[in-house]
């Protein structure tokens, strides 16, 4: 979306340090079904507070426009709505509980699901769900119904999604000689290289920046279209053994050097524009390929450059090209707090907010979100740019992925994309140990946190 600054939020976060990482799993919170202890009447009247995390200004008002057509639905229940709330002071809340604390929080970080999970922190919502008659599984797309669970608890609900697929310059394809967007690696590394123009020691155009440092290119978005599965039934790391993994780093690093070297596209990358600004490299015509969420495509727009911008699924590996269409998917979560006491209220909201079809499609439109349930996804109240339809697609394709929640939070995700950087520029060589060291230091990792 044109304000897409909360994907910042989510970055930094992800970057987690180990004392954030242990903030929720040393908490005193006990989890508890809202259904019981929650001790209110849901059509009594009373007020209920709301924290999220939106902030640009017309993301504030697309939250308070959301938060009136619940409080028109149910008159007797009023939301205080505070927004701007990051996860370090929603994580603090929910430890404190009291009279200031919220009863109902939003966040941008899909990664800490395990974490609220697993510390009780935001209550399990299957009970409530049974007994809505609401089955999240056909309601929710798939993706999103798993990155909002951990070990059977659903104590997430998606509200709104980002999904990822691949932006390209149309006019930079014509010129090459490409008729249509790359569907699997092999076209897509092909693609790549016949976009790109040097210039000296450097590049007039680059077909596509593979380094994981190049914005959106992190590892869990590359291995998204491999299929990855992270963890076994035991729960134990499978990045060593599960050949989506080897060969999406595989792929990745023979990009790399294929396109000159990490060396030469790193120092390409240190001058090129911000992530958020109107500079961005694909908005100059400098990147003539770019993986990227959603939000990118208003962003782009608003920049007015000089070329034709083309969206697609970004492509999947050879030996899986019927699961084109497929993309990684993750997005913004809400939950009830465990020391709220107005939990039975606190339901009413979330379930409206999260699977009303009509707010949810109205929340869409103003945020430019991707709709966060299979039935808004197909809503004709959507209004969006045709290309837009792409990331609808994505979304509701059963086949994307998203990465699954970890008692940890993302300290599982950070090592591996540390052991991205460590490869793709040369300090680690051999692979398969580098995937071994990277399983055995998760698994200590999530036993330490247990």
């Amino acid at each position: 979306m044109p304000t897409r600054i909360p994907e910042v939020v989510r970055k930094a976060a992800f970057a987690l340090t180990a004392s954030t990482a242990l903030l929720l799993s040393t908490t005193a919170c006990t989890g508890q079904a809202a259904s019981s202890g929650a001790g209110d009447d849901a059509s009594k009247e009373q007020t209920i507070t709301f924290w999220h995390a939106w902030s640009a200004p017309n993301e504030v008002k697309a939250v308070k426009a959301l938060v009136a057509g619940f409080e028109k639905a149910h008159p007797n229940i009023h939301v205080d709505v505070v927004g701007n709330m990051t996860d370090d002071k929603i994580n603090q809340a929910l430890r404190a509980g009291g009279s200031t604390a919220p009863d109902v929080i939003s966040s941008f970080t899909t990664n800490n699901v395990g974490k609220f999970c697993s510390s009780g922190a935001l209550v399990d919502l299957n009970p409530l769900f049974k007994k809505a008659a609401i089955d999240p599984g056909t309601t929710f797309p798939k993706a999103m119904s798993e990155y909002t669970e951990y070990d059977g608890n659903r104590c997430a609900v998606p509200l709104l999604g980002d999904a990822y697929g691949l932006y390209y310059n149309k006019t930079a394809f014509q010129k090459a000689g490409i008729t249509a967007p790359p569907k699997t690696w092999s076209e897509f590394e092909a693609d790549a290289k016949k976009l790109t123009i040097t210039q000296g020691d450097t590049y007039k155009q680059l077909g596509f920046m593979p380094n994981y440092h190049g914005w959106e290119a992190t590892t869990e978005h590359y291995m998204g279209q491999f299929g990855p599965t992270y963890f076994d039934s035991s729960g134990k790391s499978t990045v060593a053994t599960d050949p989506a993994v080897a060969g999406a780093f595989t792929l990745q690093k023979q990009l790399v050097d294929e396109l000159g070297g990490f060396k030469k596209l790193e120092k390409f990358r240190a001058g090129l524009g911000d992530e958020w600004g109107p500079k961005h490299p694909f908005h100059t015509g400098q990147v003539a390929m770019q993986l990227d969420g959603e939000w990118r495509l208003g962003m782009a727009l608003d920049a007015k450059p000089g070329f034709e911008i083309g969206v697609a699924p970004l492509p999947v590996p050879d030996d899986q090209a019927d699961r084109y269409g497929r993309g990684y998917i993750t997005g913004t979560i809400a939950g009830i707090a465990a020391t709220s006491k107005k939990q039975a209220a606190a339901w009413e909201l979330v379930k409206y907010m999260t699977t009303d079809t009509a707010a949810v499609v109205a929340f869409s439109n103003a945020i430019h979100n991707v709709p966060s349930t299979l039935a808004a996804l197909k809503s004709p109240d959507l209004k969006y740019d045709p290309r837009f339809k792409t990331f609808l697609d994505i979304a509701a394709n059963p086949n994307s992925t998203t990465a699954p929640a970890s008692v940890n939070g993302g300290v599982y995700l950070t090592t591996i994309q540390q052991l991205g950087y460590d490869y793709e520029s040369g300090k680690v060589t051999d692979l398969k140990a580098g995937l071994t060291k990277a399983a055995a230091q998760i698994d200590t990792d999530i036993a330490q946190a247990k």
